[in-house]
């Protein structure tokens, strides 16, 4: 009879061996039949694929022990109690709080971290901590930028697994998920859970804070840093901290210059979609923003809401040199380097510098030629918006300027002054 050795390691050292004829091994209160194993030769160990396979699920596996140990696993499960509740069985760990079994002492003591709250390993870089060594594994790699999954179609890398899955369903287009009330389908089971609190209106999770519920349990953790202050999330070059790990991935461009959102009408590409989508309302000519008092509307929220002040009138921002007010505090900041002369953009190809980081984009325009601004009915572009803006008023007749001595109206600022002077005798 030809026997094998093979040596596994488990709470103490065991010896099993390999024989032609199907032999039974018994284990304390559990048996491992020969037929269930399936062991190879000492040579087929070090190939790349995985050699050795369970009869019983057809799992692989690279080494003859972890086959035996994964062989073992269930009936250890099944067969020992805990110890903790007084049923039976010295070498089964069985957790009293919620009879979770397991098959090894430190995958209890994990588990146990869930009640109790401990979080026994800590990032040494924001020395946020972690219940379970996977999980500070993962959130390491928010750190070093690591994405060793990658997809096969595409090459985009992901720092989990789990979000590669559910990326490469993108490219199948496989939305087996529907929604029952709107019929709207989802890729990923935990989008259909989320989207159905929407017809629900459930907000199951509360700030204990202040009491502000939500829908979703990452919400109320990004929530509660608004109370705490923290910021987990770090970028690896500069080191500027974030609240929100969507704001770093948008910081992070501004290193690396991507722009994936791109206009299909004009190719310009932006770095964050909420630009794109701003964008494109030059094309369309879309406002949907419009003020409850004068019913003008405006493509962006910040243009109402500066807009909205010349109502009221309201300047609560005081220069302490000159004493100009200003509603806005960024034009306060601006108006403050008419006084120190500093001029902080500059262009990278004349090394002319600007005042302001808008006139150095449109000055820029001059080098490149582009023309981003286009006129929906006549597709003529322009370098610049008010440019645009201004070209606009030949298609609708809109004279906004008006003369406050004889009320004649004007298309164009510049036509206006001009005409002015006709009143005053001015001579430029």
């Amino acid at each position: 009879m030809k026997i094998q050795r093979v040596d596994i390691k488990l709470k103490e050292e065991i010896d099993f061996y390999k024989v032609e004829e199907p032999i039974s091994y018994t284990l304390e209160n559990y048996l491992i039949k020969q037929e269930e194993l399936v062991l190879i030769e000492p040579q087929s160990l070090h190939a790349k694929n995985k050699p050795c396979k369970s009869n019983k699920c057809n799992k692989r596996f690279a080494h003859n022990s972890h086959l035996i140990k994964h062989q073992i696993t269930p009936f250890v499960e099944k067969q020992y109690v805990c110890k903790n509740t007084n049923k039976a069985g010295k070498n089964s760990y069985q957790f009293s709080k919620c009879d979770k079994n397991f098959s090894q002492n430190d995958m209890l003591v994990e588990h146990q971290r869930i009640h109790t709250g401990e979080k026994a390993y800590q990032c040494t870089q924001c020395y946020k901590a972690f219940s379970r060594r996977g999980n500070i594994i993962k959130h390491k790699r928010t750190h070093t930028g690591e994405k060793p999954y990658q997809c096969n179609q595409c090459g985009k890398g992901f720092s989990q697994k789990g979000n590669l899955t559910k990326h490469e369903k993108t490219h199948t287009g496989d939305k087996p998920y529907q929604c029952s009330q709107c019929d709207k389908a989802f890729s990923q089971n935990s989008h259909i859970l989320r989207h159905q609190k929407t017809h629900t209106g459930e907000k199951p999770y509360q700030c204990n804070q202040c009491e502000k519920s939500f829908p979703h349990r990452g919400d109320v953790i990004e929530h509660q840093r608004t109370h705490t202050g923290e910021k987990p999330y770090q970028c690896s070059q500069c080191y500027k901290a974030f609240s929100h790990r969507g704001n770093l991935i948008k910081h992070k461009r501004t290193h690396t210059g991507e722009k994936p959102y791109q206009c299909n009408q004009c190719g310009m590409g932006f770095s964050q979609n909420g630009n794109l989508t701003k964008h494109k309302r030059t094309h369309t000519g879309e406002k949907p923003y419009q003020c409850n008092q004068c019913g003008k509307g405006f493509s962006q929220k910040c243009s109402l809401t500066n807009h909205e002040r010349t109502h009221t009138r309201e300047k609560t921002y005081q220069c302490s040199q000159c004493d100009k007010a200003f509603s806005h505090i960024c034009d306060l900041k601006e108006h403050q380097k008419t006084h120190t002369g500093e001029k902080p953009y500059q262009c990278s190809q004349c090394d002319k510098a600007f005042l302001h980081k808008g006139d150095l984009i449109e000055h820029q325009r001059t080098h490149t030629g582009e023309k981003p601004f286009q006129c929906s009915q006549c597709y003529k572009a322009f370098s610049q918006k008010g440019n645009l803006i201004q070209h606009n008023r030949t298609h609708t007749g809109e004279k906004s300027y008006q003369c406050s001595q004889c009320y004649k109206a004007f298309s164009h600022k510049g036509n206006l002054i001009k005409h002015n002077r006709t009143h005053t005798g001015e001579k430029p």
